[in-house]
């Protein structure tokens, strides 16, 4: 079999120039793979609430402080997209292991694949990251190039749209349950977000035969849909008595929390209502500062863990999971990629329920 398929000369990537800028699109030669690369028409890519920081192009610290992007090594121009399902269409000579016309759910959280993090199969949390759609052209594109094979995971039965969800909003909700595990089978799970992220971890948790879920939101929609998700009790942490009635519905006993909001609010009420010995794992970015008493930090004996994304092994043990469960079943519109501007623009005023996927 060949080890390529007739491309145009040219293609076209959806890019903004500047930092909350528009995304245009914007025509780039068709490139050839050398040596390990694979080249891959996208098929589907999903929009996540990472793209819309990163168009931003800052993450809040609190107190008006904010973290530039610009200056943690993201280049513009940034084509977006670390969600992506695409189809091999021309591979390297050295890329054995992968054929022209196989379908693939691609791992984007790219390390360097030298330094100790990366050696021991943790890349996504390299220090010279090379991560599709944020320090290299993503899936908002017509076709996307891959540096090995190894990066390339096999769907199985999974419905190739949906799926593509697997390789960031999955993965990190994935990695992040794997953090409070094991769980007894009395305690409690509060998922703060009930967004995208959100019902997938309901969704997960139950799959895992976790039953024991409390679904934390502001709106009325999501507490709605995580219920239906699975969620034993939903709640609004506005109320005045929130955190009194999350822990008389838990019979006191919250162990671990997942936070995928991720602000200054949902963090200080994860903390409220962690028992003794539990977990809060922040997943979310929305921003701000985190400020707890040590004392309470060490008598209490909570546990903090920052869960970014995660690794390669964990997405192909999610793929296996999910060929084995229910888990995408969640609300997604899909949109054409000539509509990736306006995807973004919805996600970032909070005008999407479940999740959209660009359809090239």
């Amino acid at each position: 079999m060949s080890n390529q398929v007739e491309t145009d000369g040219a293609y076209i990537r959806y890019e903004f120039s500047e930092f909350a800028g528009k995304l245009e699109p914007v025509k780039y030669e068709m490139p050839v793979p050398q040596g390990n690369e694979v080249l891959l028409k996208v098929d589907y890519c999903g929009v996540c609430h990472s793209d819309v920081h990163v168009h931003d192009g800052y993450y809040g610290l609190g107190n008006g402080k904010k973290l530039n992007l610009g200056d943690r090594g993201i280049r513009l121009p940034v084509t977006l997209g670390h969600e992506v399902v695409g189809t091999i269409v021309a591979v390297g000579e050295d890329a054995i292991d992968a054929s022209v016309g196989e379908q693939r759910l691609i791992y984007p959280w790219i390390g360097c694949g030298e330094c100790s993090v990366c050696q021991r199969g943790e890349e996504n949390l390299c220090g010279k990251p090379a991560s599709l759609g944020i320090f290299k052209p993503g899936g908002y594109s017509e076709y996307i190039t891959v540096p090995h094979p190894r990066y390339l995971v096999d769907l199985g039965d999974l419905n190739p749209a949906n799926a593509s969800l697997l390789a960031c909003s999955g993965l990190t909700t994935f990695s992040a349950i794997k953090k409070i595990q094991p769980l007894h089978e009395e305690e409690y799970v509060i998922v703060i977000g009930c967004g995208g992220l959100g019902q997938l971890a309901i969704r997960t948790l139950r799959s895992d035969g976790i039953s024991n879920i409390v679904g934390v939101d502001v709106s009325e929609d999501k507490r709605e849909i995580a219920r239906k998700a699975g969620a034993k009790v939903v709640l609004d942490p506005r109320s005045l008595d929130a955190t009194d009635t999350l822990t008389r519905e838990a019979d006191g006993n919250c162990m671990a929390v997942l936070d995928f909001v991720g602000n200054e609010q949902t963090v200080e009420f994860g903390l409220k209502v962690l028992k003794k010995g539990g977990k809060l794992v922040v997943i979310g970015l929305h921003g701000g500062e985190l400020r707890y008493p040590i004392p309470f930090l060490v008598t209490k004996a909570v546990t903090i863990i920052g869960s970014y994304t995660g690794t390669l092994a964990e997405m192909k043990e999610l793929v296996t999971f999910a060929n084995q469960h229910d888990l995408l079943d969640i609300p997604v519109e899909i949109r054409a990629l000539e509509r990736a501007e306006s995807a973004v623009e919805d996600l970032s005023n909070g005008k999407v329920s479940g999740r959209i996927i660009l359809k090239n």
